[in-house]
């Protein structure tokens, strides 16, 4: 599959930001989850069928780490994801994001209406339930994270997912990346009560999936049905032996629940 990259000026040219661009077919927008944008087989997938476009989250793109400073609140991002689709040429698409992504794909939605045809949430985040908090992963120990993001932590697809380099330097390099680009996300998922995403979801007026791991424990799926209710007529699909990434650990199942939402 043929990656390209360009990089768009935004926000009166103080902002940089770098767009993947795969597949042909209608406009997709996919926005990544706080670890960074990896063009994985679910990416992959959608782009057989779609023009996938995949901005990276300013301040995670390789080579310009300090762009996250241009960028002070949620409801700025916002506004520069917006600026991105327009000078993309898109007036409407699929909007799909996972976790971090979830959550930016229904504030767009929710900030301009007529933008997302449909809508493809991944474990997104953005509520809070006492009773169901969101673990905070990004305080976490690196060798907690594999129980934390997966059903089975010890299996291949979860080995393989967060898998290092193994020449030293590579590895710090990437271990280095990675604290980045969550602490960049960071910067607009908490406090999530504050963020005030549940106010505005009623804006949404595209069809909505929301697809969830049932053994989640970052973001319980007990969100499934939080974000199903405030989202009229969505549809949720709720996945067995499956974490917070479905679209990596039970890849099949997630594609072809897409798929038939999407068709």
């Amino acid at each position: 599959m043929n990656v390209t990259e360009q990089t768009l000026e935004v926000w009166g040219g103080r902002l940089s930001v770098r767009v993947k661009t795969a597949g042909s077919g209608p406009p997709l927008l996919y926005f990544h989850q706080s670890a960074g944008l990896a063009i994985d087989p679910f990416v992959s997938h959608l782009a057989e069928k779609y023009t996938v476009y995949a901005p990276e989250l300013p301040g995670t793109s390789a080579g310009d780490p300090y762009a996250i400073h241009a960028v002070d609140e949620l409801s700025d991002l916002v506004l520069v994801y917006e600026e991105v689709a327009r000078k993309l040429d898109i007036s409407s698409a699929v909007l799909a994001g996972q976790s971090f992504g979830g959550m930016l794909a229904c504030e767009l939605a929710a900030a301009y209406p007529s933008l997302a045809t449909k809508l493809v949430l991944l474990a997104p985040l953005g509520l809070w339930r006492e009773d169901l908090p969101v673990t905070s992963w990004m305080t976490e120990a690196p060798e907690k994270l594999p129980g934390l993001f997966f059903h089975d932590p010890a299996g291949p697809i979860a080995q393989a997912a967060l898998k290092l380099p193994e020449e030293p330097a590579q590895m710090v390099a990437a271990i280095a990346q990675r604290v980045w680009n969550n602490g960049c996300a960071g910067k607009f998922i908490w406090p999530i009560p504050d963020r005030g995403l549940r106010g505005r979801l009623h804006r949404i007026t595209a069809p909505a999936l929301v697809v969830w791991g049932k053994d989640d424990r970052i973001a319980p799926a007990g969100y499934a049905g939080e974000f199903s209710t405030l989202l009229s007529g969505s549809k949720v699909a709720l996945v067995d032996e499956c974490g917070h990434l479905p679209q990596v650990e039970k890849y099949k199942e997630t594609a072809a629940a897409v798929d038939e939402f999407l068709a």
